[in-house]
């Protein structure tokens, strides 16, 4: 007997069969031919149908209980089944009538499928319904907890393809339930879709025994349960009866395993005898030769036919009435939940006064303080004020003492929810603080906990988070398309804390030095990335402020949890914050220089300054201006990104001729890229990171990147007065190798380097 959830399912995979194959044709109301094909034939059939199966099953949950379901989708490329059921629920024809429920709207949803001006092969911020593109695998789960985070009464369904299952990440976040807590948090219910094969191979979740998953999944802390399509004569009421037994334990950890067929409803073998059902040969575009081969063509009209069109839709193209029955009211539909489209649901945050933790500053240079200390004292502050709303986490790889942000866990704790049987601190399960020893666990919770409304702050050692690269890189095109969909409304910016930066990872060596960060978010657009160099507390609180205020932007913010010497006060902060860059007066010694010396980065600041201060001693002649960046992107032209400065303010800074010897943070060609079409830019000498360290002390890490005081006070003499300067620039050198030379015999930087403070 036909059920109605069969009847659907049936119509939702002859939907995405088609999405897959013809631009014409679509109701199959003649024979087809060659023409009616789409010529690039783009998808994967092969998830297509499980996902449909899921799908069909969570919409009786919602129907039966009202409740509010996020559906995240690991294999993005199923795109096709996600487009049917959201066609067949009427939520495509709620965002865009072009795709209304009939003969004319079927037709063009499965036009636009893979066509260009269309929809993408895979998900994408233009589907309703969808946080997670799905694009590179292994983020899904993390992407789903994230969405469950302080919203209880959210489920959060979670496909994971047997494929992704295989990827690191996947593997990390299968403890991710270790940091729910139940009474403040969503219910996550991760759905492992074994259809056995990846694009050419088993996959190695498909080949396991069901004991062998059960046990597994079991240690990780979940409660599985299997449904095997194979196994029931009415499969969809099997998975009904699984999922409200799984849903009804508020106790338990629910997880569901469906092994399906790959390509479910295929042919079982081509025209030639190649098999297909069950294969591996299902997973991307099965019968890929009909557009020349009439074999293949008839295979492929035959398969379609097998849907029985006819039965599914009425003479006009509309769905036949019993196949949505099993649909929930629209509101609660899965393409439909707000927390889909977070940015609907995002609340500024009552950001805090930033004035009684500002560090006072007298002259400048004569207070030390560790600019993270400072900032932890306002995020705690922010912490406290969101503390009812539970709308603003900071997420962090087991490193916020070592950053020096503790003073956050004076007003919460770290969640954590499983038992801890030895010594532990600030453990509690409503905690605001997350702490995974997993860079690819925290920006998967971020992204779900922004993408659905609400706001945080990833702190992270700067080397490792090039873990995250192309994490980041999916996001950030994420947000460049949301950005051009009318309907998505912007959410909270993702904000990084870079600290233990690379220029005081001397202690640890050359593995934890490594500033390329900035340069992976230089290539992303301008209407995405941010990148912030604060060179001491005031301006790092002035920044942070700023960065939790906007949205869909990427901010990356570096800076150091060292104790230094402070520069500017609150005002003045404030002033160069808003300006970006900007020219410190104090800190040279004549409005018309010989040579600008330039700085972004805390420890670049400190060396440009001590750089100033030796050269008003060595050479008390030569004419300086000092400029700070705060805003790395403030130096690309204002045709190039918004934040890049006005020609005059660029001019009144660097001049238009003269020698700029610069001391950047990152690797010398990241300022380098972003200075590209200013006036003259071969006049900029940039000393960076150049790939040398090891375990040593500050200054020997500095002499061999060639970013001392000493180094840029040379090149500086050398560069302004040229054959005049060498003499002097020689001394320098030769002072630098005498005191290196004191550092390797000592063990530790000489008072001249590490005592030294700045005096006019």
């Amino acid at each position: 007997m036909t059920t109605a959830p069969e009847r659907y399912r049936r119509a939702s995979d002859y939907l995405a069969a088609c999405m897959i194959y013809l631009r014409d044709n679509v109701l199959l109301r003649e024979p087809l031919r060659p023409e009616h094909l789409k010529p690039r034939l783009l998808g994967h059939w092969g998830t297509c149908p499980g996902i449909t199966f899921v799908y069909t099953g969570l919409n009786g949950v919602v129907a039966r209980t009202g409740r509010r379901t996020l559906l995240v989708t690991g294999p993005g490329h199923g795109a096709p089944a996600v487009h049917a059921n959201l066609w067949l629920e009427g939520t495509h024809a709620a965002y865009d009538p072009a795709l209304s429920r009939d003969a004319t709207g079927m037709a063009e949803l499965v036009r636009r499928f893979s066509w260009p001006g269309g929809f993408p092969s895979h998900l994408s911020p233009e589907v309703p319904g969808v946080i997670h593109e799905g694009g590179e695998l292994g983020y899904a789960l993390a992407t789903a907890v994230g969405a469950a985070l302080d919203d209880p009464t959210l489920l959060v369904a979670c496909i994971i393809g047997d494929g992704e299952a295989e990827t690191g990440p996947t593997a990390g976040s299968w403890h991710a339930n270790k940091f729910l807590d139940p009474a403040t948090d969503g219910t996550v219910l991760p759905i492992l879709h074994l259809n056995g094969y990846k694009i050419s191979s088993p996959t190695v979740y498909g080949s396991m025994s069901d004991a062998e998953l059960t046990s597994y999944f079991e240690g990780a802390g979940w409660s599985p349960r299997i449904v095997d399509v194979a196994r029931h004569a009415d499969p969809d009421e099997a998975l009904a009866q699984t999922l409200d037994n799984a849903l009804a334990d508020t106790t338990a950890r629910p997880m569901l395993i469906v092994r399906s067929p790959k390509g479910w409803g295929l042919p079982s073998h081509d025209a030639h005898g190649t098999a297909l059902a069950g294969t591996f040969h299902a997973h991307q575009v099965p019968l890929d030769g009909v557009h020349s081969d009439p074999g293949q063509l008839a295979l492929l009209e035959s398969w379609l036919r097998s849907y029985r069109p006819e039965e599914l839709f009425d003479t006009h193209g509309r769905p036949m009435l019993d196949l949505l029955t099993g649909l929930p009211p629209e509101h609660l539909r899965l393409g439909r939940v707000p927390q889909a489209n977070g940015g609907a649901l995002r609340r500024d945050l009552p950001l805090p006064s930033i004035d009684k933790h500002c560090v006072e500053v007298g002259s400048a240079g004569t207070t030390t303080a560790s600019a993270n200390s400072v900032l932890a004292g306002w995020l705690s502050d922010l912490l406290g004020a969101t503390q009812q709303r539970r709308d603003f986490r900071i997420v962090c790889p087991d490193e916020l003492e070592s950053n020096k942000l503790g003073g956050v866990l004076d007003v919460t704790d770290r969640a954590f929810t499983w038992p801890v049987t030895g010594y532990a601190e600030h453990l509690a399960p409503d905690g605001r603080v997350i702490e995974v020893l997993s860079e690819h666990l925290c920006q998967g919770f971020l992204q779900g906990y922004l993408l659905t409304g609400r706001h945080g702050l990833f702190p992270c050692y700067e080397a490792f988070a090039c873990i995250v690269d192309s994490m980041v890189n999916q996001y950030a095109k994420f947000l460049k398309m949301a950005g051009e969909v009318s309907w998505r409304i912007p959410v909270a910016g993702l904000n990084y804390l870079l600290t233990s930066e690379g220029w005081r990872q001397e202690h640890n060596g050359y593995s934890h030095q490594g500033p390329g960060f900035i340069n992976n978010l230089l290539t992303k657009k301008a209407s995405v990335a941010r990148i912030y160099l604060p060179p001491d507390a005031n301006t790092l609180l002035h920044t942070m402020r700023h960065c939790l205020r906007t949205t869909d932007k990427i901010n990356l913010v570096v800076t150091s949890k060292q104790e230094y010497p402070q520069w500017l006060d609150m005002d003045a902060a404030e002033a160069h914050c808003r300006a970006g860059a900007g020219v410190w007066e104090w800190a040279g010694n004549h409005a018309t220089p010989e040579v600008v010396l330039a700085s972004a980065g805390t420890v670049p600041t400190m060396e440009i300054l001590a750089a100033a201060w030796l050269l008003r001693r060595r050479a008390p002649a030569l004419r300086v201006r000092v400029v700070n960046i705060v805003d790395l992107l403030a130096l690309a032209p204002p045709d190039r990104h918004p934040h890049g400065m006005a020609i005059d303010a660029f001019t009144r800074c660097f001049g238009t001729e003269i020698p700029v010897v610069a001391a950047f943070h990152g690797y010398p060609s990241a300022m380098h890229e972003v200075l590209h079409g200013r006036r003259a830019p071969d006049r900029f000498h940039v000393h960076g990171y150049q790939e040398e360290g090891t375990t040593t002390t500050p200054f020997d890490l500095l002499v061999s990147n060639r970013m001392s005081r000493y180094d840029l006070a040379a090149d500086a003499v050398r560069r302004a007065w040229r054959t005049r300067g060498s003499s002097i620039a020689d001394a320098l050198v030769a002072e630098r190798d005498a005191l290196l030379g004191k550092a390797r015999t000592d063990g530790v930087d000489p008072p001249e380097i590490s005592e030294w403070r700045w005096t006019a």
